[in-house]
């Protein structure tokens, strides 16, 4: 094992033992005699403390070290001056008092502060994304986008659902927009597409028996860009068998419910208020009311049904498709 602890996991209970952590140079103070680094990874940061009279070349390598540079310390933990510790981090109360150190590798100048603010043009972060991921509230959303799937895994199976996996490259199917093609080598002149959604094998394994079904599914769409509108994409796909429109609301309700719960410390209130479509127009003028003010609370939800799916022009004396 490489290293022992994680930058985000040592406290007053490691005092006097030897750790060896790994991880990138955040911060940098030479103080003279003293030189300390704050070493970062994706747990945490902790305070690396570089005395000669611990080790001169330590010490020597130390003076070398700059932004991002990733290294391997081995030294022991020792507890910070009671003028020194950091209330606001994790492990403020201690410092690692470096015996040894490896540059594993060496960093230019970042196109941007990595613990710097956030005022960065959005095309220079995504060219850099891997710089991005290192920021705390970049590596923060992966980590949440991970306990939301654990999450809804969870409750999922809990119910009953089999998550499947579909293809990826599948035939043309008609949707909403255009798909993306794929040319095959194999068959010249023909192409795969890539699914706009699951839909049609899902329904396949509803025919299958497989009457519970989810995946956290990645879609393509070949349409153009709006704030709403990604040509890749992730959504939570579901389907079931021998239900009606009840059962669906009470799974997503339920859903909902345990997201909110969990990650916003929320309890909304379940089950959804309930509007047909015509109700909904009627009093809001609009098919996604906003309902917040007339409950009082800052997270409301209504389901709206009853859509009608065609409606007659009595102009052109034709149905006409509402979706």
């Amino acid at each position: 094992m490489l290293r022992t602890h994680t930058c985000g996991q040592l406290n007053l209970k490691d005092k006097g033992k030897e750790v060896v952590l790994c991880g990138w140079v955040a911060t940098r103070r030479d103080h003279g005699k003293l030189i300390f680094i704050d070493l970062r990874d994706r747990y945490g940061l902790t305070q690396i403390t570089f005395i000669p009279k611990e080790s001169k070349e330590s010490y020597a390598i130390a003076g070398e070290l700059r932004g991002e540079f990733v290294v391997m310390v081995k030294g022991l933990v020792n507890s910070r001056p009671a003028n020194n510790v950091n209330k606001n981090l994790a492990t403020g109360e201690v410092e690692v008092l470096a015996t040894h150190v490896q540059i594993l590798n060496r960093s230019l100048t970042p196109p941007f502060e990595i613990e710097g603010s956030l005022d960065v043009t959005e095309d220079l972060r995504l060219k850099y994304r891997y710089l991005d991921l290192r920021r705390k509230k970049s590596s923060y959303n992966f980590a949440l986008r991970h306990k939301l799937y654990r999450n809804m895994r969870k409750l999922l199976d809990k119910e009953g659902f089999i998550e499947s996996e579909t293809p990826i490259l599948t035939k043309s199917t008609p949707e909403g927009a255009r798909d993306y093609l794929v040319p095959s080598r194999v068959n010249p002149g023909n192409f795969f597409a890539l699914p706009q959604s699951p839909q049609m094998f899902k329904q396949i394994l509803m025919v299958a028996g497989i009457d519970k079904y989810y995946q956290i599914a990645k879609c393509f769409r070949d349409e153009d860009l709006r704030a709403d509108r990604q040509p890749e994409f992730t959504q939570l796909d579901l389907e079931m068998s021998f239900v009606d429109e009840e059962d669906i609301f009470s799974l997503i309700e339920k859903l909902m419910y345990s997201v909110f719960k969990e990650f916003k410390g929320v309890e909304i209130k379940i089950p959804f208020k309930r509007l047909s479509y015509q109700e909904a127009m009627d009093k809001y003028k609009s098919d996604k009311p906003d309902t917040r003010n007339e409950e009082g609370v800052e997270h409301s939800f209504v389901w709206i049904k009853e859509f009608p799916l065609f409606k007659f022009n009595d102009e052109q004396k034709r149905w006409e498709s509402q979706h």
